[in-house]
């Protein structure tokens, strides 16, 4: 693992080093012309630059995701591409159009960096067979992640049931009156049930349902690892609230309370954000 927020693959050898931003994952191009030559990584770069197709795609791409791109700036650079006397280098590119696929970074891991589509297309120009393997890669590296959040949400879900099962055995132990048929004790536990949807979610079992008719299951299902942490601890207190004999008007009030900082401070979780971010 690099430094920061940076991850590593390994393609025919060569480490690259990729990261991810609220734009999409970033793959060094600097990396990738090390593959070729490591002693002239920018010269390649600068001379992918040059090429007119190159500066179509990558500006093609500007326009599609960047809405701050200079259009203008960019039909000058597109005229000259490809002329004998023309050179681009990635930071001119940036200062001149404001990019946003190309990152020219400082540091031990810097280097030139680029959205995943574009650095696929740099690495097609470079050699099509470390293309080929540089995207088995990724993907292989991206499934992982996906299967590595599915068991910690699968965890976490799982031990959201397991403490219902002892917020019903409270309910059923200081709530419920032993004369109660079945249906009007299935009205209580739907009740409690709701004071936990209410206090995590700000909605009912039936208000989810009727605004996601087209989903299967129900809300927990659909909820983030943030979400089923915290709603697991307030399946516990609710639980404990309850054996003290406090008011459902009251508990809700508490627990509502509590989801909000204990989620306000999930988010805020270095380790969480980084189990997210490995996801998307």
């Amino acid at each position: 693992m690099a430094k920061g927020n940076n991850k590593r693959i390994i393609v025919r050898g060569a480490e690259v080093i990729f990261y991810k931003d609220n734009m999409g994952e970033f793959i060094s191009l600097t990396d990738i012309a090390r593959y070729r030559d490591s002693d002239r990584s920018d010269y390649i770069l600068q001379n992918w630059l040059r090429n007119r197709s190159t500066i179509e795609f990558i500006g093609l791409w500007e326009k599609f995701h960047n809405p701050g791109f200079n259009s203008i700036e960019f039909d000058g650079i597109k005229i000259m591409a490809g002329s004998n006397r023309f050179s681009l280098t990635p930071k001119r590119w940036i200062a001149e159009t404001n990019a946003k696929g190309i990152v020219s970074k400082a540091g031990r891991y810097g280097g030139t960096f680029a959205h995943k589509d574009i650095a696929f297309e740099f690495a097609s120009w470079l050699s099509p067979e470390f293309k080929f393997y540089l995207i088995k890669e990724f993907q292989r590296l991206k499934e992982e992640e996906k299967r590595r959040l599915s068991l910690d949400w699968n965890l976490h879900r799982t031990l959201a049931k397991i403490n219902y099962r002892i917020h019903t055995d409270a309910i059923k132990e200081n709530i419920i009156p032993p004369e109660l048929n079945r249906k009007q004790q299935k009205t209580i536990y739907a009740s409690e049930a709701d004071v936990l949807n209410m206090a995590m979610f700000g909605k009912t079992a039936n208000e989810w349902r009727e605004k996601n008719p087209d989903l299967k299951g129900n809300i927990r299902d659909y909820s983030t690892i943030e979400q089923l942490l915290v709603l697991s601890n307030l399946e516990s207190m609710n639980s404990e609230f309850i054996r003290m004999g406090m008011e459902q008007g009251v508990r809700l009030f508490k627990l509502n309370h509590i989801a909000i900082q204990q989620m306000k401070s999930l988010t805020q979780n270095i380790h969480i954000n980084k189990l997210k971010s490995s996801n998307k």
